[in-house]
């Protein structure tokens, strides 16, 4: 099932840092969690949700090199400020929740949304 921005901003108590002009506009069908960005350029898809524990502007830059739709940072307090440029700078909306990976994973798949195995 597809959830817009906002949608999944609600569902994971996130704050969407970058990209809130897109929250009732953008819709994503998958989502995919991890931490090691050498699994995201194995697995990831266009336009999907990428869940990770990362804060880092790697992340971002990942995320672009494959076309990431939106991108959610959870469990950490903060997110750097070179993060938060870079997602504005490649146009990638991210968002920011107090959630564990599992918790933010479980919860989205209640809401029926796809994996990224399920094409």
């Amino acid at each position: 099932m597809d959830l817009k921005l906002g949608e999944i901003a609600d569902v994971l108590e996130a704050l969407i840092v970058v990209g809130e002009e897109k929250k009732d506009d953008l819709e994503i069908e998958r989502a995919g969690a991890a931490d090691m960005m050498s699994d995201v350029l194995a697995f990831a898809k266009p336009g999907m949700l990428l869940i990770t524990g990362l804060n880092t502007a790697q992340v971002v830059r990942t995320a672009s090199i494959v076309g990431i739709g939106a991108l959610v940072i959870v469990r950490k307090k903060q997110i750097p400020e070179s993060t938060i440029e870079a997602a504005r700078l490649f146009g990638i909306p991210l968002l920011h929740s107090p959630l564990a990976m599992y918790t933010a994973c479980g919860r989205l798949y209640e809401r029926k949304m796809k994996d990224i195995k399920s094409l």
